[in-house]
């Protein structure tokens, strides 16, 4: 079980799959959302949340102000949970669950989103994350936000250029990443940015 930290659904308890996925700890969901909070990107956001696992991310989102959350997640099990978390908390359509691989997800999708939170496995290949990171900067809004929690061993996030990272902060075996449209420009790959300790 995790738990939501904060908000309307507060201290309220969430089913995790019973394998294969890494819930994001309390300690850096508070951090990510203490930064989406003070930056203002949450009230009335439009979240989409990749790899969803639990649906930790989306829930804490609508929990502190979202107004809807779209849920990707591909594993049956996972889905079943997701599912189970929204009617637990009476999400109803504000918590929208698509059982979906993530790229063909993002290749019909009807964004933006004003928050994209991804929290992929960590053996995730750096080329498939990179056409992920493709998808998601046609997906998110000008204005939006992207937040990328990956392992710290994996090194530079494979952003596109569309993307520019403006923050990283490592939280002992996890990196958690910012990154905001870029406006116009040649698709050139950057190397991203240094991580705070």
């Amino acid at each position: 079980m995790t738990r939501i930290i904060a908000g309307r659904w507060g201290g309220r308890r969430l089913a995790v799959p019973p394998r294969g996925t890494r819930p994001t700890t309390d300690r850096v969901r508070e951090a990510v959302f203490s930064r989406l909070d003070h930056g203002d990107h949450l009230r009335g956001a439009r979240v989409l949340d990749l790899f969803a696992g639990s649906g930790a991310l989306a829930f804490e989102a609508l929990s502190r102000g979202a107004s809807e959350a779209t849920l990707v997640e591909s594993d049956a099990r996972a889905v079943s949970v997701l599912r189970a978390n929204a009617r637990d908390l009476a999400a109803g359509p504000d918590a929208r669950v698509v059982k979906e691989r993530v790229r063909p997800f993002l290749g019909r999708a009807a964004g933006p989103w004003d928050v994209v939170l991804l929290d992929p496995p960590y053996d995730i290949a750096r080329d498939e994350l990179a056409a992920v990171l493709e998808g998601v900067a046609e997906a998110v809004d000008a204005d939006g936000i992207v937040v990328l929690e990956w392992s710290t061993r994996a090194g530079d996030a494979p952003w596109p250029w569309a993307l520019e990272e403006v923050a990283a902060k490592a939280y002992g075996e996890t990196t958690v990443r910012y990154a905001v449209p870029r406006a116009g420009g040649p698709d050139v790959s950057t190397g991203g940015g240094s991580v705070e300790a």
